[in-house]
């Protein structure tokens, strides 16, 4: 995977992290909409727990995403 679409990708998925995270994104998706903004099992999570589960995704993201650079085959 080229570095541009690396880092392109790794910038959409913040931006998708940042709005549930810091701009009511998770009250949004909340119920339902959980099961396709999230997973399934997050269908009777609260807010709190959405937040919770997108930081620590997010924060293994971005140690993936420094790897990513520092060692282009382990790009997927």
């Amino acid at each position: 995977m080229p570095l541009w679409l690396w880092c392109l990708l790794f910038v959409l998925e913040s931006l998708y992290c940042w709005w549930i995270i810091g701009y009511g994104g998770a009250r949004w998706i909340e119920g339902w909409k959980s099961f396709f903004m999230i997973e399934w099992f997050a269908l009777d999570w609260t807010a709190e727990q959405i937040r919770l589960y997108v930081l620590i995704i997010w924060c293994f993201s971005a140690i993936w995403f420094v790897v990513g650079i520092i060692k282009p085959e382990l790009r997927l």
